[in-house]
């Protein structure tokens, strides 16, 4: 009895001791403990990213914002793109096999010199020819066998991968032209509609007309090309033509958003099938396109995956692009066929701590920064100039710094009695407060100094932005020794006074001046910003009631015009300055006309000037009419100009062809990365710390030891 005991205990003691063994060749092992992504994928040209809100619309006719088109500008093909290395951004051919051509006609259609005066352009036409070729990802839209399924057919179909079929086809110019007509689809919410409506020949009315038709029978698919559009017509196969009313040189940069990318009509009709919308098979969840890459996985609550399109070959890496880039190593990839990168993968990070260790530990290949991690990555000169710190220089880390194409504002009312209208004392009240409000200090508390004190809405990188002294508002600041300075409080005080307000008190009533600031809680955002602000106004002795309120509220008031002060701001649709002026432009008011002028602000002068400039080329006279709009909009201050954003991207050294571009959202097609060196670092700053395990090993074997010996002798003392 004695002896099996012992035997069994000897089993026991040699299973112990084979787990041990396990643990510690495991942790003599060169595997990635912590790797979030699987081996086999080691090696591969795939970039790791992470996003951190799920987009709400993948259909090109729906989608706006920029979480959406971090996606679809991969996905979709529009006839043009931003070129990724020149700048000032240039517009070059995309899907287009050459720039449009434009030809202008007058009121009874015919031919004008390109010349012509605007107001004799009654019509421009837009001919667009697309490369030939070109082929869609593989999707079963395109599969002959899915055309007509029945709700039985998509058992166990639950994603677009679950279909055994794909098929694809070459693009047509007849897809550009059904995308346009989608623009006004009546079950589709697009947010260009009414723009568009304006501008496209007969695209009101043909909107119109398909609302009557859904009304008639909103059960039935609803044949686009079954109703005419006279503004949007096919020429051939790879040709089509749009018409614009008036001149609107601006038309060509919406050529390049996914609004205007082609859309095969087979598509919607898959799509519209019984069942598909109940399995979130639809263009929002699962988008078509013939760009670089396709939606091969959505999960939104985890992870998303671009793949490569297998039929993607009408696009290589740029051959030029600005001084100093061929040294930069930017042309390094000159002629190669796009895209670089085989698969993109985002994963959801809603917390930025661990997307940055995340980063750190390089299984993020860029990143870019949140104020906590601001000092760990960045430091900042004496001139100002910001530089990665040592620690991730040590790493291999580059930064790269972008002015953003946007502007961060704080409106007034120009309804309101008090700070509102074209009154010398209500304009001496606002530039007293713009000159109170030191966005300088608002920038380096706030934004780790990643932006740029505005001087009008125009931010740098735009046509009629100047540098230095000729584009300071010098209502507010002064040229010093060859820099900013803005103006004392002593004169926003004078001003103050003047405007009728001494020390921040209404001379007529003896009361103090309150000013009301609305807001939403991601606007002026945290108390500390709002404590700061009301800091800003106790300069001048001036309350400051901040109203807090949610989004859908907060666009409730503005468009009521319930405001006195509002905090804004603005991301460019386009590189033109008609796209930041037209949000002070008098006949796009908010209030009665549900424009995008929130501040309702109204000036005879600037408007007119505002229709003279809008629809002009680029060139010395345009920029005479800017200066005039900009002095006109500096002198009435219906906004504190605030600043304009600055973006911070870092990347690792295994990372390349980064360059800043704040216009292109394509822009990932044109990255490589080096694989094998990621692979190396992640090994080399990944390593566990394994002393604590063999620690614990010996720790355990002693033990074991000790057991060993306590049993033998109580089995040989019986």
């Amino acid at each position: 009895m004695t002896r099996l005991r012992y035997s069994a205990k000897l089993r026991a003691m040699k299973v112990l001791c084979a787990f041990l063994l396990v643990m510690l060749l495991s942790a003599c092992d060169g595997g990635l403990w912590n790797n979030p992504y699987p081996a086999a994928d080691d090696g591969k040209p795939i970039l790791y990213t992470a996003f951190t809100e799920r987009p709400k619309h993948l259909d090109p006719a729906q989608a706006y914002s920029e979480n959406e088109y971090e996606f679809l500008a991969q996905i979709y093909a529009p006839p043009l793109q931003y070129h990724y290395l020149k700048r000032p951004y240039q517009l070059i051919p995309l899907a287009a096999s050459a720039m449009p051509t434009v030809r202008y006609l007058d009121q009874n259609r015919r031919p004008l010199p390109d010349n012509a005066p605007q107001q004799r352009i009654a019509y421009s036409v837009y001919e667009i020819s697309i490369k030939p070729g070109m082929r869609y990802q593989p999707h079963p839209a395109f599969a002959p066998q899915y055309a007509n399924l029945a709700p039985d057919d998509l058992r166990g179909i639950h994603a677009l991968g679950d279909f055994q079929h794909t098929g694809t086809r070459t693009v047509t110019a007849a897809d550009y032209v059904y995308q346009i007509r989608r623009l006004v689809h009546p079950q589709l919410h697009t947010p260009i509609a009414g723009v568009m409506g304006e501008y496209i020949v007969g695209l009101k009315e043909y909107a119109a007309t398909l609302q009557q038709a859904v009304q008639k029978d909103s059960a039935a698919f609803l044949d686009l090309t079954a109703y005419p559009l006279p503004g949007v017509e096919v020429v051939d196969d790879t040709t089509y033509r749009i018409t614009i009313n008036g001149k609107y040189p601006q038309f060509a940069y919406w050529l390049a958003m996914p609004f205007f990318s082609p859309m095969p009509q087979e598509v919607e009709r898959f799509y519209a099938q019984p069942g598909m919308k109940e399995r979130n098979l639809s263009l929002d969840w699962w988008p078509v396109g013939s760009g670089p890459y396709y939606l091969s996985e959505n999960d939104p609550n985890r992870r998303m995956v671009l793949a490569k399109n297998p039929y993607y070959d009408s696009e290589t890496y740029p051959a030029e692009g600005e001084a100093g880039d061929a040294q930069s190593g930017l042309l390094a990839d000159a002629g190669k066929p796009l895209p670089l990168i085989d698969s993109v993968v985002f994963s959801l990070e809603k917390e930025t701590i661990p997307y940055w260790n995340k980063f750190l530990q390089g299984y993020y290949d860029a990143s870019g920064i949140s104020s906590d991690s601001f000092d760990q990555a960045v430091q900042v000169s004496v001139g100002g100039e910001a530089n990665v710190s040592d620690g991730m220089k040590a790493q291999g880390i580059a930064l790269s710094t972008s002015v953003a194409t946007s502007t961060m504002y704080t409106g007034f009312n120009w309804l309101d009695s008090t700070v509102g209208g074209s009154g010398e004392r209500a304009r001496k009240l606002r530039q007293a407060i713009a000159i109170a409000v030191d966005f300088e200090e608002f920038v380096s508390i706030f934004a780790n100094g990643r932006g740029i004190p505005a001087q009008s809405p125009i931010p740098p990188g735009i046509f009629g932005y100047r540098e230095g002294e000729t584009g300071i508002n010098r209502y507010v600041y002064d040229w010093v020794d060859g820099a900013l300075k803005r103006k004392s409080i002593a004169e926003a005080q004078r001003l103050l006074a003047e405007a009728g307000y001494p020390n921040g008190v209404d001379g007529k009533t003896g009361q103090p001046l309150v000013i009301h600031l609305d807001t939403t809680g991601a606007g002026v955002g945290s108390k500390s910003r709002l404590d700061w602000l009301r800091k800003q106004f106790d300069k001048i002795g001036v309350q400051l009631d901040v109203r807090s309120t949610d989004y859908n509220r907060f666009q409730d008031k503005i468009r009521r015009g319930d405001t006195q002060m509002f905090y804004f701001g603005w991301n460019a649709d386009y590189p033109d300055p008609e796209n930041f002026f037209f949000l002070l432009h008098g006949p796009q008011a908010k209030v009665g006309k549900g424009g995008e002028n929130a501040s309702n602000y109204s000036n005879p002068e600037y408007d007119r000037l505002f229709e003279q400039m809008k629809n002009m080329e680029n060139s010395p006279a345009r920029q005479a009419i800017i200066d005039r709009m900009l002095e006109i909009l500096r002198r009435d201050g219906p906004w504190l100009w605030g600043y304009h954003p600055k973006n911070y991207v870092l990347q690792h050294g295994w990372l390349g062809n980064v360059k800043a571009n704040v216009m292109a959202n394509n822009k990932l097609k044109y990255w490589r990365v080096d694989a094998t060196l990621r692979d190396a670092k992640r090994r080399e700053w990944n390593q566990p710390e394994r002393w604590p395990l063999w620690l614990g090993a010996a720790a355990l074997l002693l033990f074991a030891g000790s057991m060993w010996r306590v049993l033998r002798k109580r089995d040989e003392g019986r």
